[in-house]
């Protein structure tokens, strides 16, 4: 499937891992799903209206999966636009959404070795390029994000990336661009997947 290298999304102060409060949403919190992952159907805001639909059943799996005692990998944000009139004159369909998932690796010191973050972002580039080849109405695009992890000692350097994973998907109406992000979803969960067995190994 498409990807890009995503330049957009950039946020106006430094991420921190854990996040303490949002500057845009004050309502919004960070949850650790790595301890709680029953939250993981209720907590998320901007999904659960759109849960009638096997796309964030999808999403959800994906998203316990990452943050399972097993992964070598967590999450620590996520954001969703739901289907809306698709603004983007280019992509010939009338509806489109949008989201993020922000991943990092479990072991905190490997997200201050910049090489690491940008392998893992390459590889997610490589794995998704093989699969689904055919499908055309979603993009998965990335960017590679300053944080401070404020767990690891500030002796060491706090100092390092997350990958933010942005999504993007379109059709012919609400129940068809849902259907295209279900199908950009299963992708993205084969691609993590793959890199999850790999960086465990």
């Amino acid at each position: 499937m498409k990807t890009c290298e995503y330049a957009g999304g950039v946020f106006p102060e430094l991420r921190s891992h854990p996040w303490l409060e949002s500057t845009t949403d004050l309502a919004a919190r960070y949850y650790d799903f790595t301890a709680s992952p029953q939250l993981i159907r209720s907590v998320l805001e901007d999904f659960v209206p759109w849960g009638r639909y096997g796309a964030i059943e999808t999403f959800y799996a994906l998203v316990q999966r990452l943050n399972h005692a097993r992964s070598a990998f967590e999450t620590n944000d996520c954001e969703f636009s739901g289907p809306h009139a698709n603004d983007q004159l280019e992509i010939p369909k009338a509806v489109g959404c949008s989201g993020r998932l922000m991943l990092l690796f479990r072991a905190l010191e490997q997200n201050t070795v910049e090489a690491s973050v940008a392998s893992l972002k390459n590889a997610l580039h490589s794995n998704l390029s093989e699969l689904d080849q055919s499908f055309i109405w979603g993009l998965v695009g990335t960017t590679l994000v300053p944080t401070r992890y404020l767990a690891l000692p500030e002796s060491h350097g706090q100092l390092g990336r997350q990958l933010m994973i942005s999504f993007w998907a379109w059709g012919d109406s609400e129940a068809d661009t849902m259907l295209n992000l279900g199908r950009l979803f299963t992708n993205l969960s084969r691609a993590l997947r793959n890199l999850d067995v790999r960086a465990t190994a």
